[in-house]
């Protein structure tokens, strides 16, 4: 985390500083592949090597996001390739189904309600006693203890204590209305899909909108040796692989780091269901902001327990997103106040490539969610402004990693 978080400093001091240089002494920005007579304006300041330190800053920014959008394409278009989830084997009658939750007892009512007729095994697992109707509550007692915090604490708790004789546990956060599933694959960890609904804020909805888009990628998940993360929205685990890798470690993010954990230990197998949860967008931006960040500081200390080539592609994939609103943040204001800064036709070309990506993430996550949600297609002029509510909280994960886990506040039904 040392590593990244300095670079990001160092790189977004560069930014802000040859971005001060070039608005008030305009000077020519050029980068790798520059060539004579592209320049537009010369003053001291580019001599003074300012204009240039913006110039090398931009260009190693959108080198280090192109190679990470290459990536993306490589996973989604040529891994993941022709991946359709695998038919179910397991029935309702196989599976228990534990959510968890601290104490919000309407929010967790409205999961328990979607839950499908034969899931006759439910139990809540909650910090205090609540009342919740058609579940078992169980609150965790004051004083188990384990290494696992929080939701990773109750997580363990519930595998000691709970008998279990189904096939799969399912958990299920606080907030997953469940929109479909009716039975299991034979995989050993199943993912559900994710479909998050609007609450408060509609900048948070078009990020996790966007996210959408971008986590298409899940679908390779399945066909690498190591999935990349796994969301704890909706998943089912069996229960002889949750007994052998347990939820005894501390993290912020137990279920990515439950997956690795078991990948590492055991021989196991992945796979993405056609089921789908309905979670709550972050209601507001701050909401947002702490739960991306809480996301990436824990996917980055996770990532100790990868092989090294995993962990620096965790590494980088986190830093690539983190920087790339900074470019935002830089040179659309530079832009709007009509000042001119002259980079080569390859800098173009790759800079606008990457516009693209961030248009088509976005109209991804448009058609992931169905022709009821075309409408919001609306909002592609706003793609700059909803990359930068996505990435700041991997910003703040970087430079200020949280303590301690964090509950994304919820609104229920109301």
């Amino acid at each position: 985390m040392n590593t990244e978080r300095i670079a990001l400093v160092a790189v977004t001091l560069a930014l802000v500083v040859g971005g001060l240089a070039t608005l008030f002494a305009p000077a020519v920005v050029s980068g790798p592949g520059g060539a004579p007579g592209q320049a537009a304006v010369t003053t001291a300041v580019a001599d003074g090597g300012l204009g240039s330190l913006l110039g090398v800053a931009l260009w190693g920014v959108t080198l280090l996001f192109g190679a990470t959008a290459l990536i993306w394409f490589v996973l989604t278009g040529v891994v993941g390739a022709g991946y359709e989830s695998p038919p179910n084997e397991y029935g309702l009658d196989e599976i228990q189904v534990r959510i968890m939750t601290v104490d919000a007892a309407e929010v967790v009512q409205d999961t328990v309600d979607s839950l499908p007729e034969g899931l006759d095994d439910v139990h809540v697992i909650a910090e205090s006693p609540i009342d919740v109707r058609g579940a078992t509550v169980h609150a965790v007692p004051d004083d188990f203890t384990c290494d696992a915090v929080r939701k990773g604490r109750a997580q363990e708790w519930a595998r000691r204590s709970l008998d279990c004789g189904k096939e799969f546990v399912l958990y299920l956060d606080e907030d997953s209305v469940v929109e479909s599933l009716d039975g299991l694959p034979d995989a050993d960890i199943v993912q559900l899909r994710e479909k998050p609904r609007r609450t408060g804020s509609n900048l948070s909805y078009l990020a996790d909108m966007y996210r959408m888009g971008v986590q298409i990628e899940q679908r390779a998940f399945a066909r690498l040796s190591i999935p990349l993360f796994a969301w704890g929205g909706g998943i089912a685990v069996r229960s002889s692989v949750e007994d052998e890798t347990t939820w005894d470690r501390e993290t912020l993010v137990e279920d990515t780091a439950f997956v690795w954990a078991a990948f590492r230990e055991l021989d196991v197998t992945f796979t993405l269901s056609d089921a789908v949860c309905r979670n709550e967008a972050p209601p507001s931006l701050y909401e947002i902001l702490q739960q991306r960040r809480r996301w990436a500081a824990g996917n980055v200390r996770a990532s100790t327990m990868f092989p090294f080539r995993y962990e620096l592609l965790t590494r980088v994939r986190n830093y690539a997103w983190a920087l790339s609103p900074i470019v935002t943040l830089i040179v659309v204001p530079l832009s709007l106040l009509s000042v001119t800064i002259a980079y080569s036709g390859l800098f173009f070309v790759a800079s606008m490539g990457l516009a693209v990506c961030t248009l088509g993430w976005f109209l991804l996550g448009v058609g992931y969610y169905g022709d009821d949600h075309h409408r919001w297609a609306l909002a592609v002029p706003l793609a700059p402004v909803i990359t930068v509510i996505h990435s700041m909280g991997t910003v703040a994960g970087i430079l200020k990693p949280p303590e301690t886990f964090r509950v994304t506040t919820k609104v229920g039904s109301e």
